[in-house]
């Protein structure tokens, strides 16, 4: 009788529909895996011919692979401090103080994600055509600084609203000044939560695609617009297949931080400010 309710408790609908949906999302990066390890896989065969490095030698050895790279990695660094420095302390009048127009002004930063982003860029585009800003590295940086405010604005709020207020109290209590209570009691509280939403700025910039080819094309060619170009360009599937490797890497980077983040809730309580 046991065994049977044991069995009933199972959700075999709930186990088909997970496992279907891992299927779905493991599958694609399973191919793509396997061609970057490929040196020769021809159809009908299933599994390749042969198995090798080959093409990350030949991709590796390309001057325009780590040139994009480089631009890549120079272009999230900048993009993400700039998007600190202006967007934190805007997150922490958002979290600490009360003043008019406070709730309109908080969700308009995600009307750059309500709307269709390519439209808003080709509207960008114009403007900053006419600002002389296409194909140039600050060009490119000023649209990225758009796909930033969603990570650096929304989750820091929630992260100094987590702050316990009686510390900062008791802190105040004993003669800290503003900025002692500041260092020493809310920043390491919220230091956790504020460090994920830079990561994930990071992130987002260092795979962020249609600015960075609508606005730096042809001059700035960051990883995954040249991983856009190998695709569409060359014969041999590995190169793409080798680039899209590289770029999963900060991805994986980025969960192992900021897993911590999602599982507390914090980023859900910071869409209920």
């Amino acid at each position: 009788m046991a065994r049977v309710l044991i069995e009933r408790r199972i959700d075999w609908y709930g186990i088909f529909f997970a496992a279907l949906l891992t299927l779905v999302i493991v599958f694609p990066l399973i191919v793509v895996g396997t061609w970057a390890f490929t040196n020769v896989w021809r159809f009908p065969s299933v599994i390749p011919q042969e198995f090798g490095i080959k093409y990350w030698q030949m991709t590796l050895a390309r001057a325009d692979v780590w040139s994009s790279i480089t631009l890549s990695l120079s272009l999230s660094t900048v993009v993400t401090l700039l998007s600190a420095l202006i967007c934190l302390p805007a997150a922490y009048a958002f979290a600490r103080l009360d003043f008019p127009g406070r709730n309109i002004l908080f969700f308009s930063f995600l009307a750059g994600h309500a709307f269709p982003k390519f439209g808003l860029l080709v509207a960008i585009a114009g403007i900053f055509l006419q600002l002389n800003l296409i194909g140039t590295f600050w060009g490119v940086v000023l649209i990225q600084l758009v796909g930033t405010l969603l990570f650096m604005i929304w989750i820091p709020v929630a992260a100094f609203q987590a702050v316990d207020r009686r510390m900062e109290e008791a802190a105040r209590d004993v003669g800290a000044s503003p900025m002692r209570v500041f260092w020493s009691i809310t920043l390491p509280q919220a230091g956790p939560t504020i460090a994920a939403a830079i990561l994930l700025s990071f992130v987002g910039t260092f795979y962020e695609t249609e600015g960075a080819w609508l606005i730096g094309a042809p001059q700035i060619r960051t990883l995954p617009v040249l991983m856009i170009s190998f695709i569409n360009n060359q014969p041999v599937i590995q190169f793409g297949a080798v680039l899209s490797v590289l770029l999963w890497v900060p991805s994986f980077i980025a969960l192992l931080f900021a897993r911590r983040v999602i599982s507390s809730g914090s980023f859900a309580r910071g869409f209920g400010a």
